[in-house]
């Protein structure tokens, strides 16, 4: 088949386009005014993003496992604190909670939605864990340590269950950081009342988003943020991020080399004035390829829950047989992608937590299974139609 039949997982080269000379502009300042590192380009990026999630403050990072780590240790998270996740998700979420010296606990996910499970994040802090009366402070009943945040994860595009989570988190005195790094520009509001819309990003302590170019906010190399309405959380990171400096040569802490590059920010707030338009392409997308599969008894589409906006970072299905669906659509030039084929608490980087098969069945059952479809802004519809026919010739 041609190179034009090809249908791709993802086209980043026809959605710059448009945009080509407004990038060139970019480039062009950074060489004739010498903004590389920081300046107005970040200042600015930072100021709009802050704007777009709704959130007093943004303050941009060099990638989602910078703003990760920095938020964490910005939020007080310590050596030896428990951080409650999941495990169907990119390792970057534990290898932050890892890297400031947290100890990683998982919940399953919810069969659905994919993300949290709060009904299980209830059981985890009710029956593991117990409160110190003398500190105050919730502990983990196996070893005493002290159990300090939850966070949560917006998989593949869309929110958790926030208004649980948080209402959990005040109860049981921990902390909450939203991993928005697949999440940008999607929305919540809790099921309960005449509540207003919400975006991921604003609700948690802190929201770590990552720019990698696949993203729904892609920079052209690295790039992250963290976002937060606490002005403490916000003032830590920014030194965080630049050696701990309050100013130049003036270090209040220990600190990192995890700048946003000035390039890196021009190209974004380029990006982040189409955000909107291309999260209702996916979505469109995300509706046809949902009446295309309908009929097919062994695919599962993705559910988008009450009170949730997807923005559809990525199409997930389940198929019984999804290798062989996978090897069946390369073959007709369709390319698909695996998000993720191993859980984290199976993966021998987390051997020494000592979780095993069975542990998290509903992540380990859905593994096996998941298969993530064509998805970006200009995804055609006679290109979906081809992906939804060659899925029945195979499922049947």
């Amino acid at each position: 088949m041609s190179e034009s039949n090809k249908i791709p997982f993802l086209d980043l080269v026809n959605l710059h386009k448009p945009l080509e000379s407004e990038f060139q502009e970019v480039f062009s300042n950074a060489v004739k005014k010498g903004w590389f590192i920081g300046g107005p380009e970040v200042q600015g990026f930072e100021k709009e993003f802050a704007e777009f999630c709704e959130t007093d403050y943004c303050i941009g990072v060099n990638s989602g496992t910078d703003a990760l780590r920095f938020a964490l240790q910005a939020m007080g998270i310590k050596a030896g604190d428990v951080v409650v996740t999941v495990a169907n998700t990119f390792i970057a979420t534990t290898e932050a909670v890892s890297q400031v010296g947290a100890c990683i606990d998982f919940v399953d996910i919810d069969p659905e939605s994919y993300n949290m499970d709060t009904t299980l994040l209830r059981e985890y802090f009710e029956n593991k864990c117990a409160l110190d009366k003398s500190s105050g402070e919730l502990k983990r009943k196996s070893d005493g340590r002290k159990v300090s945040c939850v966070l949560p994860v917006h998989l593949y595009g869309q929110p958790a269950e926030m208004n649980s989570i948080t209402e959990m988190a005040e109860e049981f005195g921990v902390k909450v950081l939203e991993d928005s790094c697949q999440a940008h520009g999607a929305e919540y509001r809790p099921s309960e009342g005449n509540n207003p819309w919400k975006k991921t990003g604003s609700l948690g302590q802190a929201a770590a988003f990552s720019f990698y170019p696949g993203k729904n906010l892609g920079a052209f190399g690295e790039g992250g943020a963290v976002t937060t309405n606490d002005p403490e959380v916000a003032k830590t990171i920014a030194m965080l991020r630049d050696h701990g400096q309050s100013k130049k040569y003036y270090h209040e802490i220990e600190g990192y080399n995890g700048r946003l590059d000035a390039i890196q920010a021009g190209i974004l707030r380029i990006k982040l004035r189409s955000l909107n338009r291309w999260n209702e392409q996916r979505r469109h997308a995300a509706s046809l390829y949902d009446n295309g599969l309908k009929e097919f008894k062994n695919v599962v589409t993705p559910s988008e829950g009450i009170g949730k906006k997807h923005v559809y970072h990525l199409y997930v299905i389940q198929v019984p047989d999804r290798d062989g669906l996978m090897e069946s659509l390369k073959e007709k030039s369709i390319f698909t992608g695996l998000h993720y084929p191993v859980p984290l608490h199976l993966q021998n980087a987390y051997s020494h937590l000592g979780y095993g098969e069975g542990d998290l069945p509903v992540t380990e059952r859905i593994s096996g299974r998941i298969l993530s479809l064509p998805m970006f802004p200009g995804l055609t519809q006679e290109q979906q139609e081809r992906v939804v026919k060659a899925i029945g010739e195979y499922t049947g």
